[in-house]
């Protein structure tokens, strides 16, 4: 199997998952974490519809949030709370109107997925944007963590030379 493949077969099964119960355990495991405790400055994504949904983090009000945007063939970094105006993005989710931030001052990262693997790597949508960005970081890289129901965790997702593995891979019960 390859990715094309595994993209096919996990989207097959995500559409047949209750995400919203999922996405409402999922939030509350990532709380949980140390990672999301020690935390200030967390990019959160935006869900696309049957994506596992952590918004509700926004009601949190001692962290900073902040949500990718789409420049190009880079994301960038915006500030991210409940009075943002969005709009549509080139990949039918939402994006911030607002201008970037440093994304340096990045804590944790909260990276969308369509499947992951015992080795922490993620399935993507196959543009690159996440490995991108993680590998554009200088000195330090945040702490990245992706929350994905335990249906999603496959034995391999067949890593390229340039996928980055997570930090931590946070699955429901």
């Amino acid at each position: 199997m390859d990715k094309q493949q595994l993209r096919k077969q996990t989207k097959e099964i995500r559409s047949k998952l209750d995400m919203k119960s999922l996405s409402k355990e999922l939030t509350l495991k990532l709380k949980q974490t140390i990672e999301y405790q020690n935390a200030h400055n967390i990019m959160i994504f935006y869900p696309l519809e049957k994506e596992v949904n952590l918004l509700s983090l926004l009601d949190d009000n001692t962290k900073n949030f902040y949500l990718p945007k789409i420049d190009g063939n880079e994301l960038l970094c915006c500030r991210f709370d409940k009075k943002t105006e969005l709009c549509d993005s080139c990949f039918k989710t939402k994006e911030p109107l607002s201008d970037s931030d440093n994304k340096s001052i990045l804590d944790l990262i909260i990276v969308p997925a369509l499947a992951a693997d015992k080795n922490n790597y993620r399935l993507g949508y196959g543009k690159g944007f996440y490995d991108r960005f993680l590998n554009s970081f200088k000195d330090i890289r945040p702490c990245t963590i992706v929350c994905i129901p335990k249906e999603l965790i496959v034995e391999t997702i067949f890593p390229d030379e340039f996928d980055i593995p997570v930090n931590k891979v946070i699955i429901t019960d």
